[in-house]
C-alpha cells in the first residue's frame, strides 16, 4: 500500500494515528459508524489495489480485525 494504514484510518475516524491501535473499535471511537466503516474499506481498497467481500468487511470489529483482512489477500502494509 502507498498510504500508512494508519493514516488512512486516522483521515476517515477524524483522530490523530498515533491514537491507532489494533484495539480501536466502533465502540471506543464515535466516529467509526456504518458510513465510516464502508468508507474505511473504500478507501483500503482503492490503495491495495483488492476487493473486499462482504465476509470481510462484517468480519471487521476492530483495527486489528482490519490487520487480519489485509493478511488474508497479503497486502503489505505499513502502520
Amino acid at each position: 500500500m502507498k498510504e500508512k494504514l494508519y493514516d488512512i484510518l486516522a483521515k476517515i475516524l477524524e483522530i490523530p494515528s498515533n491514537k491507532i491501535n489494533d484495539e480501536i473499535s466502533p465502540t471506543t471511537t464515535p466516529t467509526w459508524d456504518s458510513f465510516n466503516a464502508i468508507m474505511m474499506m473504500v478507501e483500503l481498497e482503492k490503495a491495495s489495489g483488492v476487493r473486499f467481500d462482504m465476509d470481510d468487511l462484517m468480519a471487521v470489529k476492530n483495527v486489528g480485525d482490519i490487520k487480519k483482512v489485509l493478511d488474508k489477500y497479503n497486502v503489505k502494509y505499513v502502520c
